[in-house]
């Protein structure tokens, strides 16, 4: 047998309060696990950028410690040329010589150049590194102390939410199924979650704007769905509602 307009609109209703109920609890946690997910991507991006900061200081002290090796290797090369300069036979071999000393020279000079680059650009990496290390420091702190809150809040509040939770996953198998997607939708719409509302002061409980005394008549006589005008809430009586859930 199915349902008459009025026990449609009950357990509309109904679940409408369970759903108010657990929009109250998450209303008490408040911004907190928006908080906590805004600092936990602040920490996993501040430790992304100080492991990036730190694998550039090693890539510059490689490129320091090699140019160091090609510097001592140069400057054997030298020595080694200047040996077989002490023996050559002729001008043409002694000037080859010079030649490749000079070249050896050069490479010392372009690699002492090019450490005193690296070694610049360590030292600003390690302020870098320095302050996203303290900044990292004090997020995760934060994160404790909200985690902490949330915890601590959500322990107080969960075996209700839970239990509601499950009442309204009940109270949903015995509305239609078209009826609970346009409820599911009014819901989502509305800031407050409010999709099904009483008559307050002659004006809709969601929007307040204000019902026609004949609407009036109609709501009350539970004959069909009726929703504002304004607003698309779907609205009943005062007198529909039960004392619990007036209360």
């Amino acid at each position: 047998m199915e349902a008459t307009v009025e026990q449609k609109l009950k357990a509309l209703f109904e679940l409408q309060t369970i759903h108010t109920s657990i929009d109250k609890i998450r209303t008490i946690r408040g911004e907190l696990p928006m908080e906590v997910a805004d600092l936990e991507d602040d920490v996993a991006g501040l430790e992304t950028r100080i492991s990036k900061i730190k694998e550039e200081i090693n890539e510059f002290e490689d490129n320091i410690t090699n140019k160091k090796a090609l510097m001592k290797s140069a400057t054997q090369l030298i020595k080694k040329y200047e040996e077989q300069q002490n023996n050559v036979k002729n001008n043409r071999e002694f000037e080859a010589l010079t030649k490749e000393i000079e070249i050896q020279g050069l490479e010392i000079q372009v690699a002492e150049k090019k450490i005193k680059e690296y070694t610049y650009e360590i030292g600003n990496k390690a302020k870098v590194l320095e302050n996203a290390q303290t900044a990292l420091t004090e997020r995760k702190g934060d994160l404790e102390v909200k985690k902490a809150e949330l915890d601590k809040i959500t322990k107080e509040t969960e075996k209700d939410e839970e239990a509601l939770t499950k009442k309204a996953t009940k109270a949903e198998k015995d509305i239609d199924a078209r009826l609970l997607i346009a409820y599911n939708r009014l819901r989502e719409n509305a800031k407050n979650g409010l999709a099904v509302v009483t008559i307050q002061r002659d004006s809709c409980g969601g929007c307040f704007n204000q019902i026609p005394p004949q609407r009036q008549v109609d709501i009350r006589q539970h004959k069909k769905v009726i929703v504002c005008e304004h607003c698309g809430r779907i609205l009943v009586d005062d007198n529909f509602v039960p004392q619990e859930a007036e209360a």
